[in-house]
């Protein structure tokens, strides 16, 4: 465990920041919901609010978030609706105080309704777009969604932690070891597919839906877990429900991303082992964050008793589940 990360990250240290860059903020902040990182919208003297990110410590290395940001840029540069930093002074990532962040433009929206067969379609006619330009190369800094850095490395993080309790540590150690023999299993069946730059978290919560005016429709927001991965990574986190409501979701999706970009069929054999993957990382992400104070009050019942047996069903669920034949979309 490490000290909080945000402790000398004060409203002052936030509005000294964005004045440092040349910004005029007349002193109005507002916390948004980050955990990961610390984001707030800052009212602007003579001009609209903006959004600035504080970037965890340590978490990226520069030449990392510049390749978040530059993907970013070259994304909106192709008038595809993604939430990109402000040049500001000829920089998109910017220091003070120890801290290093970047400023955006603020944009509303509300959750999409991914109910909507056309609301699916015009989410997957954008993610085509983006996927098309993030196969054109690759990235250089910026690490890759796999096994070892979302399966291995964190199981074995927590099984060194003592977090688990002493009772319950044989009975999850044998699951994610199946879990893990069932991924691998997945990956083997999709065999080689690309790795191309992903959004990496386009889940419900980063996809912002406008009803009105220019920008109608859909925009992506937090590039900030952007990795490389297999094309499906993009797409599973949309779907939900049984086999055959993820089914027409998925068609859904695709009926829009194939405008764009050919989808291979052979990524639908890691939807269960991604999602498996995910889960894994998950428990890992909040242990190693329990230092910062934000955690404990947003995850009270992580590490009970109950928390690790219940991911410990969730485990054996997906082991059957990545068992089970994968999803198909038939034309």
């Amino acid at each position: 465990m490490t000290a909080a990360p945000y402790s000398g990250l004060t409203p002052d240290v936030v509005l000294d920041a964005l004045a440092g860059i040349g910004l005029a903020p007349d002193g109005r902040l507002l916390a948004l919901n980050s955990f990961e990182n610390r984001v707030y919208q800052a009212g602007m003297e003579d001009a609209a609010p903006v959004v600035v990110k504080f970037y965890r410590p340590a978490r990226w290395t520069d030449a990392q978030i510049l390749e978040e940001h530059a993907f970013a840029l070259e994304l909106a540069e192709s008038e595809i609706p993604v939430v990109a930093p402000l040049v500001t002074g000829g920089r998109t990532q910017h220091a003070f105080g120890g801290f290093r962040f970047a400023v955006y433009p603020r944009r509303g929206g509300r959750s999409p309704e991914l109910e909507d067969p056309k609301t699916l379609e015009w989410i997957g006619r954008f993610i085509g777009r983006i996927h098309a330009i993030g196969a054109a190369r690759a990235f250089r800094a910026r690490p890759a969604l796999d096994i070892e850095s979302h399966g291995n490395e964190p199981r074995a993080w927590l099984l060194a932690s003592g977090l688990i309790p002493a009772d319950l540590i044989e009975a999850w150690t044998s699951a994610t070891t199946l879990a893990l023999e069932g991924v691998r299993g997945c990956y083997e069946r999709a065999g080689s597919v690309a790795q191309i730059r992903l959004h990496g978290d386009c889940h419900a919560g980063n996809v912002l839906w406008t009803a009105e005016g220019e920008a109608r429709g859909p925009h992506f927001v937090d590039l900030d877990d952007s990795r490389s991965g297999p094309a499906v990574q993009d797409l599973w986190m949309l779907l939900s429900g049984d086999r055959a409501a993820m089914t027409g979701q998925l068609a859904d999706v695709l009926a829009g991303y194939g405008d764009f970009r050919d989808f291979d069929p052979r990524e639908l054999a890691l939807v269960e082992a991604l999602r498996t993957l995910r889960l894994l990382h998950y428990s890992a992400w909040i242990a190693r964050r329990w230092a910062d104070p934000a955690f404990p009050a947003a995850f009270p019942w992580f590490g009970t008793q109950r928390y690790w047996q219940d991911r410990i069903l969730e485990l054996r669920e997906q082991i059957a589940a990545m068992q089970e034949a994968p999803l198909a979309v038939y034309n």
